[in-house]
C-alpha cells in the first residue's frame, strides 16, 4: 500500500481522454471504498514493462490497459488466463500480493455482453487488427460467430491475426450481420472517419448492428450516421462501461455498481 491507500489506474500513451478514472473513481465510491483511487497512467511503449514492474510494489491493485499497450502488456504479465492468452492481448491487470502480475481481457466479454443481437450463427466484419480487434475477433468466434471477417489498412496485420484467431482476412467491405469498429477513425471528432474506413455511411444499411468502440464528448460520426438509417448500435462509452465493470469486480472482489458507472461515464 501507499499513503494508505489502494491504487488503481490505466495504462496508456496518450491516455488524457480516459473516462475510465470518472467511472471507476464514482463505482468505488458507491461500493463504500474510500481509501481506494483509480488514476491515469501515461506511460510511453519504451517504459512500459518497467512500469508494470514496479506497480505492485507502488501500492497499484490492478490496472487497466489501453492502446497501444494491450499486446505488450500481456508479455509484460508473469501469468495470464487462458482467455488473454488465447486473445494475445490484455486490458486488465492484477498485481498479486506475491509479486506474480496476472493478465486477462474483459473487452472480450464485455462486447459480448452489451451486443443487443446473439452473434451465434451470424457473419461479422471487424475493422482493425490491434489489441481490441483481437479480443472482438475471440469474443465472436467463441459466442458461436459463423464467419468473421477483419479488414485493416496493412492487409498483412489482418492476414496475420485471422491466421491466429480463426477469422477471414478481406481487403474490402462486404455486407454482414454486425459492423465492430476497431480502428482510431473518429477518436479526433474533427476527423470524417468514413474517409480512412473501406465503408461508406450507405453501407451502413448492409448491417443489422454497428459496434464502435471509440467514444467521445458527443456520439461519433460513425454511430450518428448508423442510427440516422435506424441501424441499431453499441457505442464506445456502454463497452468501456461493460469491461470496466468486470475489471472492477477484479480489482474489488465486489459486485460492480453498473449504473453509477454508466451515470459517470456520461457525466451524470
Amino acid at each position: 500500500m501507499s499513503g494508505g491507500r489502494t491504487r488503481l489506474g490505466v495504462l496508456g500513451w496518450p491516455v488524457a481522454h480516459s473516462r475510465s478514472p470518472a467511472m471507476q473513481n464514482a463505482a468505488l465510491r458507491e461500493v463504500g471504498l474510500t481509501d481506494w483511487r483509480y488514476q491515469l497512467l501515461p506511460v510511453p511503449p519504451a517504459l512500459l514493462a518497467e512500469t508494470i514492474g514496479g506497480l505492485g510494489a507502488a501500492g497499484f491493485r490492478g490496472a487497466n490497459v489501453t492502446i497501444p499497450h494491450k499486446e505488450e502488456a500481456l508479455a509484460v504479465a508473469t501469468d495470464a488466463t487462458p482467455r488473454a492468452q488465447a486473445i494475445g492481448a490484455v486490458n486488465t491487470l492484477i498485481f498479486e500480493p506475491d509479486g506474480r502480475t496476472v493478465a486477462d481481457n474483459t473487452d472480450a466479454p464485455g462486447l459480448i455482453e452489451a451486443l443487443p443481437l446473439d452473434p451465434a450463427g451470424r457473419t461479422a466484419l471487424v475493422l482493425g487488427a490491434g489489441g481490441s480487434a483481437r479480443a472482438a475477433v475471440w469474443a465472436l468466434l467463441e459466442a458461436g460467430a459463423r464467419e468473421v471477417r477483419v479488414w485493416n489498412r496493412a492487409p498483412e496485420r489482418a492476414r496475420a491475426l485471422s491466421a491466429e484467431l480463426g477469422g477471414v482476412a478481406v481487403e474490402e467491405a462486404t455486407p454482414a450481420d454486425l459492423l465492430v469498429h476497431c480502428t482510431a477513425s473518429g477518436l479526433d471528432p474533427t476527423e470524417d472517419p468514413f474517409k480512412t474506413l473501406p465503408v461508406s455511411a450507405d453501407d451502413l444499411n448492409g448491417y443489422e448492428c454497428v459496434v464502435d468502440l471509440v467514444y467521445s464528448d458527443t456520439e461519433t460520426p460513425l454511430v450518428q450516421a448508423a442510427r440516422a438509417r435506424r441501424v441499431r448500435v453499441v457505442g464506445g462509452r456502454e463497452l468501456l462501461v461493460r469491461q470496466g465493470a468486470l475489471s472492477f469486480e477484479q480489482f474489488t472482489g465486489r459486485a460492480a455498481p453498473v449504473e453509477t458507472m454508466r451515470r459517470a461515464v456520461d457525466g451524470r
